[in-house]
């Protein structure tokens, strides 16, 4: 398998502010949202933003295995992110890393606030994030993908939880950026 090798962009952002990708620095990249889309889980959604697609699904609220894990006075949050092997131009590793626990672990710490974990008690929420192909906010995108989908499966909620990433480019402060301006910026 022949080894990918990126190239730098000469320049990630003009003296007027446009970007590689045309866009200005306060400008997000395109945005896909469908919902309901996994006959087979209780609520899911599909996110295409810029050139990642991310999948998530939400089980629950159900019973917690093993017993003694449950909460007498609420629901137990559960995250799974995962990046699938072929979701990076080089074949990702199967498997969890300490990038996807940590991830989880963020995704789950946004959602928690936000869910009425009270109204479920004894039970557990388990919310997988699935990262079909990856082009920069992946985390952030995962996290509005498991809001849809915990409102999609109709868990209460305080509100929906959205996400973006910022980052610097020089001296340009830019919103949601992309694969080239996340690695070289």
């Amino acid at each position: 398998m022949p080894l990918i090798v990126e190239k730098k962009p000469e320049v990630l952002i003009t003296d007027e502010g446009v970007r590689t990708d045309g866009r200005g620095p306060l400008d997000i990249r395109p945005i896909k949202i469908q919902v309901g889309i996994l006959s087979r889980a209780d609520g899911s959604a599909y996110i295409e933003w810029g050139g990642n697609r991310i999948l998530a699904a939400v089980f629950g609220p159900r019973e917690v295995h093993p017993k003694h894990m449950a909460l007498p006075d609420r629901a137990i949050l559960r995250c799974r992110y995962n990046m699938a092997p072929f979701s990076t131009p080089e074949r990702k590793r199967p498997g969890p890393d300490r990038r996807s626990i940590e991830l989880s672990k963020v995704i789950r710490e946004a959602l928690l606030p936000a869910v009425f974990v009270e109204k479920y008690p004894g039970t557990a929420i388990d919310v997988f994030v699935e990262i079909l192909r990856s082009d920069a906010g992946t985390r952030v995108a995962g996290v509005t993908a498991a809001s849809l989908a915990l409102a999609n499966a109709g868990i209460e909620m305080r509100g929906l939880v959205t996400a973006i990433a910022v980052g610097r480019i020089g001296d340009w402060i830019v919103v949601d950026p992309n694969h080239d301006e996340d690695q070289w910026g």
